[in-house]
C-alpha cells in the first residue's frame, strides 16, 4: 500500500513527467505538480481531478521548491533540460545539475520520505559490440553532449544523496517514444524526420526504445520496488536506426528509403552543420558529438527493471504507432 500523503512531481508538463502525473492519478494518488513559470501546460490540459495541484515552481529558485514540497511525502524528479545543442549550454547545466541538486536538498529539508530521481541511459557507458546495464561505468567522453555530461553530473549527486540516507531510487529512461512528445524531443524528432520525408541518408548505429506509459509505469514500480542507491534502466527494445525508420514508415503507410551514409562524409556534415548553427544561431540538424554517439550501438539491458521491478513492456510497432497518431493529431507533421 502507497502512503496517502502528496506526490510531487517536478518537470510534471514534460514528456514523460506528464505521463507519470497521469499514471499516478490512476492509481488514486494525489499529485502537486511542479511546472516551471511560463511553460507549455498542454500535456496537462485535460486532467481536470480534485487529486491535481499544479504549482509553478522554479527548480533554479531552492526556497521556492522548499516551500512547495512542504508536505510531501514524495518526490519524482524529472524536470531537466533535453537538448543536445544549444548555443549556449549554460542552462543545460543550471537546471540539470543545479536544479536537482536543488530538488533533493529541498527534498531532505521538507521530510519527503523517497525520491524517485529521473536520470537518463545518458549517463550510463556504451559496451561497444555489446550491450550496456547499470554497471557500465560512464565511458562516452568522446561523444557525449553537454545533456549527457549533466545527466551524468547530477546522477552522481543523487547518488551522493542516497549514500547520506535520503531514500533516493535513480531510474535511467532509454530513448522514449509515444504521445505527449510536444517539444518535440530530440527522440521524436526522429519519427517526425521519416514522417516529414526529411531523412537524407542513414547512420548505422542503434538505440534502446521504450514506450512512454511504459516508461511511467516503471517510475511508480521504482518508488514501490526500488532499493535506495541503485539505479534501473528503464528501456525494451535495442533496434537499428535503419529498423527503427523502416518501422516508422511503414506503420505510417509510407514508402521511405535512404542510403548508408559512411562514417566520414556523416562527421563532415555534422561539422558543417555545426559551422552553419554558430553562424545561424540556429539548432543543427546534427552536431558532431551527436553523430559520434548515433554511429554508436547504444543498446541497454532492461533485465534489472524487469527483475526487480517489474517494468512492462508493450511492442515497438504500437508505441510507434501511438506516437505517429499523436504527433498527426497535434498536427506536428
Amino acid at each position: 500500500m502507497h502512503p496517502m500523503g502528496i506526490v510531487a512531481v517536478t518537470g510534471a508538463n514534460g514528456f514523460i513527467g506528464s505521463r507519470v502525473v497521469r499514471a499516478l492519478l490512476a492509481k488514486g494518488r494525489k499529485v502537486r505538480a511542479l511546472v516551471e513559470p511560463n511553460s507549455d501546460l498542454g500535456n496537462l490540459a485535460d486532467l481536470s481531478s480534485q487529486d491535481l495541484d499544479v504549482a509553478t515552481c522554479d527548480v533554479l529558485d531552492a526556497a521556492s521548491l522548499r516551500k512547495t514540497l512542504s508536505g510531501s511525502e514524495t518526490l519524482y524528479h524529472l524536470a531537466a533540460v533535453y537538448k543536445v545543442w544549444m548555443q549556449d549550454p549554460t542552462p543545460i547545466y543550471k537546471v540539470n545539475v543545479t536544479g536537482s541538486t536543488n530538488a533533493l536538498l529541498a527534498a531532505r529539508s521538507s521530510g519527503v520520505k523517497k525520491v524517485v530521481f529521473t536520470s537518463s541511459i545518458a549517463a550510463l557507458g556504451l559496451r561497444e559490440g555489446g550491450i550496456a546495464d547499470e554497471s557500465t561505468p560512464f565511458n562516452t567522453f568522446d561523444c557525449a553532449s553537454d545533456y549527457h555530461y549533466s545527466k551524468w553530473m547530477s546522477e552522481e549527486v543523487a547518488l551522493a544523496f542516497a549514500k547520506d540516507g535520503l531514500h533516493t531510487v535513480i531510474v535511467n529512461p532509454a530513448f522514449p517514444f509515444g504521445p505527449g512528445d510536444r517539444a518535440p524531443t530530440p527522440t521524436g524528432k526522429i519519427l517526425l524526420l521519416v514522417l516529414r520525408k526529411e531523412v537524407p541518408a542513414m547512420l548505422p548505429g542503434g538505440l534502446c526504445a521504450i514506450d512512454v506509459d511504459d516508461c511511467a509505469e516503471g517510475h511508480l514500480l521504482a518508488e514501490e520496488k526500488g532499493v535506495s542507491g541503485e539505479r534501473y534502466i528503464l528501456g525494451n527494445h535495442n533496434v537499428s536506426l535503419r529498423a527503427l525508420v523502416e518501422l516508422t514508415a511503414k506503420e505510417a503507410g509510407m514508402k521511405m528509403w535512404a542510403p548508408n551514409v559512411p562514417k566520414s562524409i556523416a562527421r563532415a556534415w555534422a561539422s558543417v552543420s555545426e559551422m552553419n548553427a554558430k553562424r545561424t544561431h540556429e539548432e543543427p540538424p546534427v552536431t558532431r558529438r551527436s553523430a559520434e554517439y548515433a554511429m554508436r550501438s547504444a543498446y541497454f539491458s532492461n533485465a534489472k527493471a524487469v527483475r526487480d521491478l517489474g517494468l512492462p513492456t508493450r511492442p515497438l510497432s504500437e508505441t510507434v504507432r501511438r506516437a505517429i497518431e499523436w504527433f498527426r493529431n497535434e498536427k506536428m507533421v
